[in-house]
Parts: C-alpha cells; sequence; structure tokens
C-alpha cells in the first residue's frame, strides 16, 4: 500500500516543519502534499519554501501566499515579503489552487480553503456569522465538494468523494453522505478556538504540530482498503521562540503568545 503525508499552514515555522518532515521520513512516507500558506506568521519564510520545494511533491496555494507573492508589490510593504525575495514570491504565486488523485477507489480532492476562493472555508463547530468573516463562510458541508469556475471544474467533471483542506489551523475528520472531510490542522501555528487562557497548562495538547497520513493504492479507481490517520506532534516551541526574538520580525510578542497557547490574537 501507498502512504501520503497531508501538510498545511506552516506559516513561516521552519522549527515546526523540520519536526514534522523528519517524523514523516521516520515512517517510511515519502510522498508530501502541502496544502498551502506556507508563509507569514513567523520568521523564517524564506526557508520554509525552500524545505518545501525540497520535499513535497505537490504544494497548493493558500490566502496567505497568495496576498504576500502578488507581482510589483513595492519593497518594504511586507517584512515576510522582502525575506522571501522576488524568485520564491514569484514562485508561490505561480502555485496551483487545488489537486486531485484517486486512491482506493476514492478520487481525493486538495485545496487549501475551498473550491469557490482561497478566503471561503468551512468550519465544522464554529460559525462565522456576524463576524468580518461571514461573508465568505460556506454553510453547508456538501459545499466542499462542488465542481467551481475558480478551480477549472464544470458539472461535466466529476465530483470528489474525499475532500482535504486547511486554512482553520484546527485538525478534524468526519464523513457526511457517503463522503469524508479531512483537514489536517496546522504544522506552524496550530489553533484550538476555544482557548481564551494563555497561562492555562492543558494548552500544551493543542500547541503541538498536526499533519494526516492517508494511506491506500494511489492511482488504483477500485475500490480497496483505505485510511486517514491523524498525527498530533509536539516541537521544540521555545526554539522557535529563539530564532522569533533574534529577529526583526513584528508583532513578535503577540505571535510568541499565539504559539506558546494555541491561540489566535487577532
Amino acid at each position: 500500500m501507498d502512504r501520503i503525508a497531508i501538510i498545511s499552514d506552516v506559516h513561516g515555522n521552519i522549527t515546526a516543519l523540520k519536526t514534522v518532515i523528519k517524523d514523516i521520513e521516520s515512517r517510511g512516507i515519502n510522498t508530501i502534499y502541502c496544502l498551502g500558506d506556507s508563509v507569514l506568521k513567523s520568521c523564517n519564510s524564506a526557508s520554509v519554501i525552500d524545505l518545501l520545494r525540497e520535499k513535497c511533491d505537490v504544494i497548493l496555494k493558500g490566502n496567505c501566499d497568495e496576498a504576500l507573492s502578488r507581482p510589483n508589490i513595492p519593497k518594504g510593504k511586507f517584512w515576510t515579503r522582502d525575506q522571501i525575495g522576488e524568485e520564491r514570491a514569484n514562485f508561490i504565486y505561480h502555485l496551483p489552487v487545488f489537486y486531485e488523485f484517486y486512491m482506493s477507489g476514492y478520487l481525493i480532492r486538495l485545496f487549501h480553503s475551498s473550491p469557490f476562493g482561497l478566503d471561503y472555508m468551512y468550519n465544522p463547530m464554529f460559525s462565522n456569522k456576524d463576524t468580518i468573516y461571514s461573508a465568505t463562510e460556506l454553510k453547508s458541508p456538501l459545499e466542499l465538494f462542488e465542481n467551481t469556475e475558480f478551480i477549472g471544474k464544470s458539472s461535466n467533471d466529476p465530483t470528489p468523494d474525499i475532500v482535504g483542506y486547511g486554512h482553520t489551523h484546527t485538525p478534524n475528520i468526519f464523513r457526511i453522505k457517503n463522503k469524508m472531510i479531512f483537514n489536517p490542522g496546522s504544522v506552524g501555528a496550530p489553533i484550538e478556538m476555544l482557548n481564551d487562557d494563555f497561562n492555562d497548562k492543558s494548552n500544551k495538547f493543542s500547541t503541538v504540530s498536526s499533519y494526516i497520513i492517508l494511506e491506500g493504492f494511489l492511482n488504483s479507481k477500485e475500490l480497496s482498503s483505505f485510511s486517514v490517520n491523524l498525527v498530533r506532534l509536539p516541537y521544540d516551541i521555545e526554539e522557535e521562540v529563539a530564532l522569533i526574538q533574534n529577529s526583526n520580525f513584528p508583532s513578535k510578542e503577540r505571535l510568541i503568545k499565539e504559539i506558546r497557547s494555541a491561540t489566535n490574537c487577532r
């Protein structure tokens, strides 16, 4: 059987990414797909992009990648854009927005957040109603399976049996109407949406990186054994904190508070 590691939302955290890749490789897995948002939020986006290019078979574009890599952004506007340089910016700007493949008879479609755009999202636990994100909230999980112009699909194309997406930074796996949805969570910026106490010692169970392992027969359209495994993996947060503190990354104190508590201060 074949195994694929699905990672997402590294967000410039090189310490977490190295830890996750080491764990993936220790399991004998040599195929890695990344669901985007490789940059921003921490101080080593350039190193993250380079390592992802070396290790990943597929890299998709996320909303932060798009925002940071648009052409003609003037120097000095974004700290991270200046750090990654124009070649890397051009690379992530031209990444695909989705990828699909068959595994053990299932058509699996991957994207950063949804088939409607890089900012549209579905969250199975928390609604964005009455927030600044309400206009881009998907109301039903079945919308994740639609064929849309954004991903270049029409009603003539097959719809996926399984969808994988990132963006929310919170992992999940669930089924609906004979279909499956999974989210690997975040490698570099995990979030527990109910965390509101920075000093809660139980936060340690949510500050860990996460990723998904798919196991089955790659490129096979015959229905057979298939599994989805969620991996939660601690990394050396204080090593990443030291890198942030020794950089001139803006808003570093807020960032450090977030990665130590799995909260979102924004």
